[in-house]
């Protein structure tokens, strides 16, 4: 028996504001010019955003109005949050990309096109939860999803203000099956609802607003959690059992937050973007990257072979990595775990030799096979990157040209039937 435990924070959150920010940059220039190189960082704070980065683009952006479009999406509009769409400050400080870098990137030959960078990139997948990722992280997820959509949607909860993070502990048995739900913690920043006035003391309204958003997290967020994101009979119980550990602003009072209260930057979250630390990570950021950063491509891909393996029933659980050298664009390793939990009579060495003759790896083929070119990113940027559910959507951009973009191309399960005839499962 063990606990696991992963956390997740909100698109209000500083970090994730930042992100979404860049990848918000990054689609503009991706929709007007499909062949931009992009990395571009953003740095939030009180009133403040500053972004940074290099850019090689035939595309015109204009940083600032994007910026504002996706503050303003977020929920940053009250100049009492000291972070306001509207009034914040925007400083940009983006310059063209290295020579030096895109000599190793753009080739003759398209398909010969060099890895942006060095590095090492995973995918993980296990069967716990209907999308393959680990049930922790999923749980987290969805809890400050939930909690923005009722926010925006200002009818309960009303004094939510954007910025959340959760936690959630899983208990599992040594065969990892989860047990039961140990510990939820949900911090919600909040207005000040109960002034000291009406209480009679700081304190006693402090008190107050505690007890009455616990009571709402419990009542309202969990069972609508319940009802419109969990989906398995096996996970339904695991709340139903009680018995679960709630910690409900830890502090006793989160009010000042966001921007205003932690300063925000590009690619902090890794592991809520990812895996909720069950799988490993590389240490590369995505967000505010364009495709040809395997950074980001190589990560996608990673996932997309270890969700469509699992789900093929070559194993109950694979991690894989993928390892590049900056402008060669053939891997340098392809390495699989499963962690005993195979069900083919090959070694995790073997099973990566497989990998390796059934998916080209190859940054040019990876963004082919994925359609990575697309300007499908700001949705990435907040609630994980992987476990989310491919689909099509129409998309508007800053200067209200539309398009329709598929999103989550690396979480469908399209390889299946291809991997199941290399490994001969019935």
């Amino acid at each position: 028996m063990y606990l696991f435990t992963s956390e997740s924070v909100s698109e209000g959150h500083p970090d994730k504001v930042a992100d979404q920010i860049s990848d918000a940059i990054l689609d503009e220039f991706l929709s007007k010019d499909p062949n931009s190189k992009v990395a571009c960082e953003t740095l939030v704070t009180t009133g403040q955003v500053v972004v940074a980065g290099e850019v090689k683009s035939e595309a015109y952006v204009d940083l600032p109005t994007v910026a504002r479009r996706t503050i303003r999406r977020i929920g940053y509009t009250k100049d009492e949050y000291l972070f306001s769409a509207d009034s914040c400050g925007i400083l940009s400080a983006i310059h063209e990309q290295s020579p030096d870098i895109n000599r190793g990137v753009d080739r003759a030959q398209p398909e010969e096109q060099g890895a942006g960078d060095q590095g090492m990139m995973f995918g993980y997948a296990n069967n716990e939860t209907d999308t393959y990722m680990p049930l922790p992280l999923a749980l987290a997820h969805d809890l400050v999803e939930v909690l923005a959509e009722i926010r925006r949607e200002g009818k309960e909860m009303t004094y939510l203000r954007p910025d959340s993070k959760s936690q959630v502990t899983i208990e599992y048995d040594d065969n990892h099956r989860a047990r039961r739900i140990d510990t939820i913690v949900v911090s919600t920043q909040h207005d000040d609802f109960i002034s000291a006035a009406e209480a009679g003391s700081q304190e006693e309204a402090d008190r107050r607003m505690l007890a009455r958003i616990r009571r709402d997290v419990e009542e309202v967020l969990v069972p609508r959690v319940l009802r419109e994101r969990v989906k398995t009979p096996e996970v339904r119980a695991l709340f139903e059992q009680g018995g679960i550990n709630y910690f409900v602003n830890p502090t006793g009072k989160f009010v000042i937050g966001g921007p205003a209260g932690d300063t925000g930057l590009t690619g902090r979250k890794i592991i809520v973007d990812t895996y909720g630390g069950r799988g490993a990570h590389g240490g590369g950021a995505f967000s505010g990257k364009d495709p040809s950063k395997v950074d980001r491509s190589a990560a996608y891909a990673a996932r997309h072979i270890a969700k469509n393996m699992v789900a093929a029933g070559v194993a109950d659980e694979m991690l894989v990595q993928l390892s590049y050298a900056i402008g060669v664009a053939q891997p340098i390793s392809v390495y699989v775990n499963t962690n005993g939990r195979s069900h083919v009579g090959l070694s995790d060495g073997e099973i990566a030799a497989k990998v390796a003759e059934i998916f080209d790896l190859r940054p040019h083929a990876i963004e082919q096979r994925l359609h990575l070119r697309q300007p499908i990113y700001t949705e990435t940027a907040a609630y994980g990157h992987m476990g989310r559910v491919p689909q099509v959507v129409t998309k508007t951009f800053a200067d209200d040209s539309q398009r329709d973009v598929e999103l989550f191309t690396w979480e469908r399960l399209d390889y299946v039937e291809e991997i199941k005839k290399a490994f001969n499962i019935k």
